[in-house]
């Protein structure tokens, strides 16, 4: 049964274009009172104040979460974003707040679940069914996970997208647009209209279900003969562009793993990095979402589950050759040829160099000088991390030198990132350098 906190969670997704506008102007309006009220007392303490500081709250960052999650659907899904590829550089109070968005949706009420899936399926779908679990055991950004079993005896999780999701997302992406520019951080010349674009185009993607299931499929190809993963297998019958059914896999937490001897933490980490690089150099497509629950790990057999394949995409040739050639400079420890590699995949651009090239070229060493180490890397320990934030921090402050890469790099980098912090979590120890060399080796250009 479900506890007071879980109950908590039940609140019906806003499926209306109107009730999804009031969502976001409630979130303003509560930000912007925030802003007012830290103004206030830091005026009367005598305090300086700045405008990154009145909206980068701990209590901002709480209404940004409790209104994201009630919200779902894209809106949810840019705020797990923001917590993944930022979660370095913004405050620890704040990153935590922020992460809650990667596990803590809300669920959708019965009644409402029960009309998305007599919608799907007609209003006798339970005959399909010996029993259906109406109580999630996981939910996400743009849906929640059931278990059932089928007639057949068929052990499933079914996959429920929100209802009013698929059809705002140009809205939610474009309102949280706003609230950005609203925020008077983003300079009026940086262009976020390719991101956008991107953004749009990606989370679409995610929303159709029967793309998902085409996705899943491939990578259980790419994976087969492979023991020490495992991917769903698709149920075709029951799946639809808003529901995905697939063979329930049991498996822990892969976070849980903190808790395990350090021998196991390396060995499924390194697993994981492997992967990453399979799918850049081998693969030419990556699962580009690293939400820690997208893996599981089942004891039983030592292999690790993957699961959601809706951010699941190629990599352009132009991309993976990219990375492999910056790579390969930093490997050589050379800050000029790493320089060079990141302007031309489009990380940096020459505005930084010009303007910010002694803290440009810092952060390059501080980066090769811990991958140049021909022996484990311990991603528990982040010492490093500081000194990277303080730089990165002090070229931001230089609004004319921002510069936002190219999507499909973008994507691939939050993977990249994405895995990190799951290596920093698990406090694992892994020789990085090995594994790169070893991945250029074997799928040269």
């Amino acid at each position: 049964m479900a506890d007071d906190r879980d109950d908590a969670r039940y609140r019906a997704v806003p499926s209306s274009r109107l009730g999804r506008v009031a969502g976001f102007g409630r979130l303003a309006g509560g930000i912007a009172g925030g802003m007012m009220a830290e103004g206030a007392r830091r005026l009367a303490s005598g305090e300086r104040i700045s405008a990154e500081d009145l909206l980068f709250t701990p209590g901002n960052a709480r209404r940004l979460a409790d209104r994201l999650s009630h919200l779902r659907g894209a809106a949810m899904k840019l705020g797990q974003m923001i917590s993944m590829d930022a979660g370095d550089f913004l405050p620890p109070e704040l990153s935590e707040i922020l992460a809650t968005l990667r596990n803590q949706a809300n669920f959708m009420p019965a009644r409402q679940l029960d009309k998305v899936l007599s919608e799907e399926w007609g209003k006798d779908w339970r005959k399909q069914f010996r029993w259906f679990n109406p109580r999630p055991i996981a939910a996400a950004s743009i849906g929640q996970v059931h278990k059932a079993l089928t007639r057949e005896g068929e052990e499933l999780a079914i996959k429920v997208q929100y209802p009013g999701v698929a059809a705002s997302i140009d809205a939610d992406v474009d309102n949280v647009a706003t609230l950005l520019r609203m925020s008077g951080l983003l300079p009026e010349q940086l262009d976020m209209e390719p991101l956008l674009r991107a953004a749009k185009e990606q989370l679409k993607e995610e929303a159709d279900y029967l793309r998902e299931g085409e996705q899943m499929r491939l990578y259980a190809q790419r994976m087969a003969g492979n023991p020490s993963f495992v991917v769903p297998t698709l149920h075709e019958r029951l799946t639809r562009k808003r529901i995905l059914a697939m063979s329930f896999e049991e498996g822990i937490a892969i976070e849980a793993l903190a808790a395990e001897p350090q021998e196991l933490r390396n060995e499924v980490f390194g697993r994981v990095v492997h992967l990453v690089l399979r799918e850049l150099f081998e693969f030419g497509a990556m699962q580009t979402d690293p939400n820690f629950a997208n893996y599981r790990y089942r004891r039983s057999e030592g292999a690790i589950v993957l699961l959601d394949f809706g951010a699941a995409r190629d990599i352009e040739p132009h991309v993976s050759d990219g990375y492999r050639r910056l790579l390969a400079a930093g490997l050589t420890g050379d800050p000029d040829k790493v320089r060079a590699e990141a302007l031309a995949i489009g990380f940096i651009n020459e505005a930084v160099v010009a303007r910010q090239r002694e803290r440009v070229d810092r952060m390059i060493g501080i980066v090769t000088s811990e991958m140049n180490r021909d022996a484990p890397f311990d991603f528990g320990n982040r010492a490093f991390v500081p000194l990277l934030r303080e730089e990165g921090m002090a070229i931001a402050e230089d609004k004319q030198s921002w510069h936002i890469p190219p999507a499909e790099t973008l994507f691939v980098q939050r993977k990249v990132s994405g895995t990190a912090l799951l290596g920093a979590r698990l406090k694992a120890v892994v020789n990085i350098r090995a594994l790169v060399e070893q991945m250029l080796q074997e799928c040269p250009a």
